[in-house]
Order: structure tokens, then sequence, then C-alpha cells
């Protein structure tokens, strides 16, 4: 009996039209919005998922899934509790990167560079536009803190709902949003036998630059 564990076998072929220099924008904020206009078009539901990448100031790194708000050319935004773990990580090293697998596709792009918070309007003015079981959520739950039980944490809910009665709930002032402003981007297209594409954007003191590296 194989070892459901031994992940060797397992195999995908890559079929996707390869990327080349003229399939590239020299902006790589505009070559980005042609590949997430795609894969909202395959994928409305995930297209904007994003794995969040921060470290601590010790470089101890940790990953995980967030949703991309909105970008223009200074940068990438979401939002989430100050307090949580990524917020104490960007405190501590405002230093990060975004993944996004557009796996229909067959694409990924990284983006790496320093973070900065929002403006307080943008947060208020994003919270005021969630749906007030998403307000209550964040205004109730302190993200990443230890919690009693599934039960306590629904009744702080709960509470919170009865006293707002209905109405909006205020933003909270530790719930806020985040920028990365990018410093270098890598656009890459999966190709048959691995032989992958991988374009790289690097800004320098004139502009960006790119090269192409070795999959």
């Amino acid at each position: 009996m194989a070892d459901p564990r031994d992940l060797k076998a397992l195999r995908r072929e890559y079929i996707a039209e390869g990327l080349t220099w003229e399939h590239l924008d020299p902006d790589p904020f505009i070559q980005f919005q042609r590949w997430m206009e795609e894969a909202l078009t395959v994928d409305p539901g995930d297209a904007s998922s994003m794995v969040l990448a921060t470290s601590t100031k010790d470089g101890c790194p940790s990953a995980r899934v967030v949703l991309l708000k909105h970008y223009d050319e200074k940068g990438f935004c979401w939002y989430t509790d100050y307090r949580s773990q990524k917020g104490q990580e960007l405190s501590e090293n405002p230093q990060a990167e975004l993944l996004f697998y557009w796996r229909a596709l067959e694409r990924q792009v990284r983006i790496w560079g320093r973070v900065e918070r929002l403006e307080r309007e943008a947060a208020e003015a994003y919270f005021a536009s969630r749906p007030l079981g998403s307000q209550l959520s964040a205004a109730a739950s302190q993200q990443s803190a230890v919690v009693q039980s599934r039960e306590a944490l629904e009744a702080q809910v709960a509470r919170l709902a009865e006293a707002c009665d209905g109405q909006a709930v205020p933003c909270p002032a530790q719930w806020g949003g985040y920028r990365l402003v990018p410093e270098r981007f890598e656009f890459w297209q999966g190709r048959k036998n691995r032989l992958h594409d991988r374009m790289v954007y690097g800004l320098e003191f004139d502009g960006w630059r790119i090269v192409r590296l070795a999959p």
C-alpha cells in the first residue's frame, strides 16, 4: 500500500502560453492590473486573495492569506487589527511580501516592499462600507489574542450587537489599513516541462528595470 504521506508522484502539467517581453508592460502596476483583470474573469471569488508574509525584527517569518482591498500606483492595501500578529510584526519590521496565486491561469505574482499605515480616513470609510456582522466581529475581537472559548467570543459579539441596537459600529481605534509600497515585482507564468517564465521588475533611481530569471 502506498504511503499517503509520500507526495513525490503528484505531478501537474502546465500548458498556458508563455510570458515574453512583448507581453510585458514597462510599468509593473499596469502589468499587474492586466493579470488581475484576467484573474477576476476566471475566478472572481478568490482573485483578490493574497499571502502576506511578515517577520519579526529577529527575522522569524509568518504568513497568512488576506484580501487585497484596493491598489493604485502608490501601493497595495488591506485592513486588519493593528494588535494582530501581522500588525505587531509590521510595527517591528515594516517590510513584507505579497503573493498572488491564480491557479486557473497558472500564474503567480510576488510583490516586495515597505509597509505603511493608511490614513485614518481611509480606514473609517472602508469600515463603514462593511456589513454589520463584519463590523461587529472586528470591533469585538482582539485579533490573535487567546480566547476562553468560541461561546465566550460569540457572547462578546452579541453584547456589542445589543449595545449598538442595529446601528453602524464606529471604526475601532485599533483597526485600520496598511499599504505595501512596492520595490520589486515578480511575474511568474507556468510553462511546459517546468521551464517557467519569471520576469522581475526592480525599482532603481531612474525607474523600473526588468530582468528574466531562471526557473
